[in-house]
């Protein structure tokens, strides 16, 4: 690890390392690349086809399907068995597929650290040795590496000389602003990203330069540290979760029905063995058989969809129902909320009133320092300053500057004024400055509490002062200053973070803020947004609760971890963006991590939904894929939960009552293979707005109450076909006649599970168009096959026959009435829903 090659002084440092300030030479960088191996992360291994199919096995209904598809082959029942073991390979197979395409995306958005880096080498030991560009793959412990502004750090470095280096180093630790580095002597502290002689990879040089050795590279960095952490997820998100609670319970019914069936039936009319595939077919009947496919169907068209549209890619298919099911999102400030970049907010003079003098002598501070320092580019203050003041170089001729010293704090510079006089301008910290003017101990506590006051509301403070010096005078002196006032600095606030939270908040998605900030800085950026900050809590305060604060600041990676947790603890289904290596504890934490396009590799590699930029405008968006998917689901399994009880309860019923099996095995798997291929139309349904405004949560006691009202309420509309059959027609002997019974219970039973289809769905006709949705044209082809099916040679092969014309008018006034009472049933419902 890097903070243990780096412990000591930086001669001990050197001589572990056996190297030196001239670097290696070219045969001792190739022997150690030989030796170290290449500077790259370790890539994680992606599962193979038959792993990531064994893996979909995991699903208890596809579990349970497969053993009732390994029972049925056990009795013989192989049309049934062939089904049911069909349905299972095609769920692992779409679910299978729908991860790999999102592994193949996520491969192609590998990125390198860096390309090349400047290294100090020699030819041989007798050279001279001259900088020269090399790939980052070959850098070697002992290389020397020479830093400047915007250079990405391509490994874990020790410095050995620094002149004001101030790195960025959010993606480890989450600080929006630079963070200043020292080559001090001495062992390095705790060994933490934030020891001032380490700087590591992923960390980018904001402003000076430095000579650094490397002291780690590939699989000894700190990043690649943070990549190797166990992917182990936490224990299921919200959809596991879900709908492993309905699967077990109805997992327990689908166990109990085969022997209460056998028994039932040995016991009343002597049949035993023989109805062990009527029995097992019923407890086919009561299983949603379509649930995997139309999950993963659902879930690979809605991520399918996101990708092609959005650049939003879901890596794993569960997650997109657990964006669903969101309520609570944390997110960062810095790049979600505001850009990275600050803007002039005001100029003030030593009253607080507006002065654009202040703003003008700033501007030309940072514009001859940029000029006469030979700097790059200016950094984030220097451009918010042009920008606010506009052209101002022209008005004075530079003499001499100084750029912003991290130690000192304030940067100077030196302009002609009048003849045989320069004018010193210095900008910078403000106390660093106002120690610097001629003013007195009250005044300058008066100053100072100014600026404190600008500061606790949130704002960035420029403190700005100036110095008349006679022409000959040597060296730009920063002392004996006049204060000429503060320019206050605001967050840029990201464009389209304001309409993107009241998309959320319209969603019933509650965000909250985890940064590393100052909480003034934050809660400013929240209100600017329209977003109440509440009270904002300081995550530094140890054993302080979150409570309902919006903002969390002070956040260090192991807060945000935590808090996330409480979030799930206390019944949220929590999603989380992050970006940096700080963020991958929380990412893994949450039930659904969501991590930008540029985010880094540990980090995007760690999430379950990757977006192309680190946009709120995004998450919206998948939000409603993820409900879309969900409300299709959801319907789904309202309609067919509901309509299996009903008939499996008239099934037992029927069983006890009749003299033969109310429908023959064959019969049974017919109508569930009719009924489970119009189902998959759920798939292609668009959710009603209802189901698109709060967070699509599968609860399972609220399914299982909606199940069995509707389900006895279906069994009511079958027994009472049953007693139509038996007494309305030609009196008790008509159920003598088993196959129009079982013709007639066929078609009724088709009939009613295509008027469920229409009237429990959530589903709702595409604006503007006359045509028919998909579940009201598989319903229309469901009932369509019920009419048709018992009269064809088909049908004759499966035992049943054509049905008297007078066999169909009773039984639809038994329809007639059961949709009146399932619509009453339905409105009712929809009144008492929260």
């Amino acid at each position: 690890m890097a903070s243990e090659a780096a412990g000591g002084t930086t001669l001990e440092v050197l001589r572990r390392l056996e190297s030196g300030p001239r670097g290696l030479t070219g045969t001792e960088a190739a022997a150690r690349l030989s030796t170290h191996g290449e500077n790259t992360l370790p890539e994680r291994r992606t599962p193979s086809w038959p792993r990531r199919c064994a893996y979909a096995l995991r699903d208890p209904f596809t579990a349970v399907l497969l053993c009732l598809g390994v029972v049925s082959a056990a009795v013989a029942s192989w049309g049934t068995a062939v089904v049911i073991l069909a349905l299972v390979a095609v769920s692992c197979v779409l679910r299978a597929s729908g991860e790999h395409r999102a592994d193949r995306s996520m491969a192609a958005l590998r990125e390198l650290v860096a390309g090349t880096a400047t290294v100090v080498r020699r030819d041989d030991t007798r050279e001279p040795p001259w900088p020269r560009e090399v790939p980052v793959t070959e850098l070697v412990p002992g290389d020397v590496l020479r830093l400047g502004p915007g250079d990405l750090v391509p490994a874990d470095v020790r410095l050995l000389r620094a002149r004001g280096l101030t790195v960025h180093q959010a993606a480890l630790t989450g600080e929006s602003a630079p963070v200043v580095k020292r080559a001090a002597e001495g062992p390095p502290g705790s060994g933490g990203p934030d020891d001032s002689p380490l700087c590591f990879q992923g960390s980018t040089v904001a402003t000076g330069t430095a000579t650094a050795v490397v002291v780690a590279t590939g699989d000894g960095t700190r990043l690649a540290a943070a990549h190797r952490q166990p992917a182990a997820r936490r224990d299921g998100g919200a959809f596991d979760r879900s709908v492993h609670g309905i699967s077990w319970v109805l997992i327990r019914f689908m166990l109990l029905t085969p022997p209460l069936v056998l028994m039932a039936n040995a016991a009343l009319r002597g049949r035993g063995p023989e109805t062990l595939p009527f029995a097992v077919a019923v407890a086919v009947g009561l299983t949603p058989e379509m649930l995997p496919v139309i999950v993963t169907t659902c879930l690979a068209r809605g991520a399918a969809l996101l990708a092609r549209t959005h650049g939003v890619i879901v890596k794993r298919l569960p997650a997109l129902h657990d964006l669903g099911a969101v309520d609570v999102l944390c997110v960062d400030k810095t790049g979600t909320l505001t850009q990275d970049r600050p803007v002039v907010e005001r100029a003030l003079d030593p009253a607080g009133r507006d002065d654009p003098e202040v703003l003008r002598w700033a501007a030309v501070g940072a514009w001859w320092t940029l000029q006469l320092a030979e700097l790059p580019a200016p950094d984030a203050l220097d451009e918010a300053l042009l920008e606010a003041a506009g052209p101002v170089g022209e008005e004075y001729d530079g003499v001499d500057a100084v750029p912003f010293d991290p130690v000192r704090r304030f940067s100077t510079a030196v302009v002609r004024g009048s003849p045989g006089r320069h004018t010193v301008v210095v900008t910078g910290a403000a106390e660093a400055v106002v120690e610097r003017c001629t003013t007195e101990p009250g005044e300058r506590d008066r100053l100072l509490a100014l600026a404190a006051g600008e500061a606790d509301a949130g704002l960035r403070v420029l403190a700005v002062a100036t110095a008349d010096r006679p022409a000959g005078a040597r060296g730009p002196d920063p002392r004996g200053l006049t204060f000429r006032g503060l320019v206050t600095f605001r967050d840029a606030l990201a464009p389209t973070a304001a309409e993107a939270l009241r998309g959320l908040a319209d969603r019933g998605v509650t965000v909250k803020v985890l940064t590393g900030d100052h909480p003034a800085t934050a809660a400013r950026a929240c209100r600017e947004l329209g977003l109440d900050p509440g009270e904002v809590r300081n995550a530094a305060q140890p054993g302080h609760p979150l409570g309902d604060a919006t903002v969390v600041a002070r956040c260090t990676p192991e807060d945000k971890a935590r808090i996330v947790a409480a979030l799930r603890a206390a019944g949220h289904t929590v999603g989380f963006l992050g970006d940096g290596v700080n963020d991958v504890a929380a990412l893994r934490a949450a039930d659904v991590g969501l991590a930008p396009r540029s985010a880094v590799g540990v980090a995007r590699e760690s999430a379950d939904v990757v977006l192309a930029e680190k946009d709120l405008t995004a998450i919206g968006h998948a939000i409603t894929a993820g409900r879309h998917a969900s409300g299709n689901i959801a319907s789904y399994l309202r309609v067919t939960l509901s309509s299996n009880l009903g008939n499996v309860v008239a099934m037992l019923a029927a069983g006890l009552l009749l003299p033969f099996l109310p429908m023959l095995p064959a019969q049974v798997l017919a109508q569930n293979l009719c009924f489970d291929a119009a189902q998959l139309a759920f798939a292609h349904d668009r959710p009603g707005a209802a189901a698109l405004r709060g967070p699509a949560v599968l609860r399972p006691r609220s399914f299982l109450r909606f199940v069995t009202g509707f389900g006895l309420l279906n069994a009511v509309a079958d027994l009472a076909t049953f007693a139509v059959l038996a007494f309305a027609l030609d009196g008790p002997d008509a159920v003598d006649d088993e196959a129009v019974f079982h013709s007639a219970w066929f078609t009724e039973n088709l009939l009613t599970q295509a008027m469920v289809m229409l009237l429990l769905r959530t589903g709702r006709r595409v604006e503007g168009s006359r045509t028919p949705g998909p579940v009201a044209l598989a319903a229309a082809g469901l009932a369509a096959v019920g009419l048709l099916l018992p009269p064809s040679p088909l049908g004759a092969a499966l035992g049943m026959t054509a049905l008297p014309a007078a066999f169909y008018l009773l039984p639809a006034v038994v329809l007639g009435l059961y949709a009146l009472a399932l619509t009453a049933a339905r409105a009712r419902y929809r009144r008492r829903q929260p």
